[in-house]
């Protein structure tokens, strides 16, 4: 079991004032190993999501046909921006948590 999962349990079964608890050297080495190695595993699908967050706009400019075409009468452009993200956003935190808990189950 990690050392923030140790930490998320004993805050569950702490009765009255919580105080944290203090982990061995060894835990504490290991839980900031391995909050770098997670906060480095979060980088790509954070500039997966700004890029498709911030390039709809770019799509946009870039085939302004997008907004004749139409698909069950709604123009493809706004199916775009109120669909598509929503997905995307999903299987990022999907792909993202799988990460990092491969990492928090690697020694």
């Amino acid at each position: 079991m990690s050392p923030q999962t140790r930490l998320a349990h004993s805050r569950r079964r702490a009765r009255g004032r919580w105080r944290v608890p203090k982990l061995d050297p060894a835990g504490a080495d290991r839980a900031a190993t391995l909050y770098r190695r997670q906060r480095t595993l979060a980088v790509a699908p954070l500039l997966l999501l700004f890029t498709g967050i911030l390039g709809l706009p770019l799509v946009f400019a870039l085939f302004p046909a997008l907004d004749d075409l139409r698909l069950l009468g709604i123009p493809v452009s706004w199916l775009a921006l109120a669909v598509l993200p929503y997905p995307a956003l999903t299987l990022l935190a999907g792909w993202q948590l799988r990460r990092a808990e491969q990492a928090e189950d690697r020694p």
